[in-house]
């Protein structure tokens, strides 16, 4: 089957994926756009998956300050080497996240530390749970599997800090 250059283009603007991996996924999903983006979103959650448990020591500290200057968020995002560290794709992500948590007050990273005996909604306590507020259909951990399919290292948010004027 030959995949069509406007195609591949479509799914490379939609989805930020190498041209190869765009052509692979098409023929994969027999030419279908919808059906390659989905395909796509599988093969970075399984990248995702097999870099969960390598060490993250390197990153960045990212800072967001919203319009009005009264809401602000600093983020600790985490990867394997300082090279990552410093692509677009890396401080997009940490950009994009310190937003989120400006945006939607996270109380904790992960379901894991909540603690045992409370009680919270963890799409909206958990930050890696919360839908990423510029695509809401994802989640915050689908954006940063994207991220970690594309630059090939394992990323971790390690901690982050919200402050907004008159709320402690």
């Amino acid at each position: 089957m030959k995949v069509p250059t406007e195609s591949i283009s479509e799914l490379r603007s939609r989805t930020s994926a190498g041209m190869l991996e765009c052509k692979k996924a098409l023929l994969q999903a027999g030419g279908d756009v919808e059906k390659a983006v989905e395909v796509l979103r599988h093969r970075g959650l399984s990248v995702a998956q097999g870099k969960k448990k390598r060490v993250t020591t390197e990153g960045i500290i990212e800072a967001y300050i919203h319009h009005t200057g009264k809401i602000g968020a600093l983020v600790e995002l985490n990867c394997e080497s300082d090279f990552v560290a410093r692509t677009d794709e890396f401080r997009q992500l940490a950009h994009d996240i310190a937003m989120q948590i400006a945006a939607t007050p996270p109380q904790f990273i992960t379901i894991e530390e909540i603690p045992e005996k409370e009680e919270f909604d963890p799409q909206t306590a958990c930050l890696v749970n919360q839908p990423f507020i510029r695509e809401p259909t994802r989640s915050v951990q689908e954006i940063i599997n994207q991220t970690i399919a594309k630059v090939g290292e394992n990323i971790k948010v390690s901690r982050f800090a919200r402050f907004e004027i008159g709320h402690y």
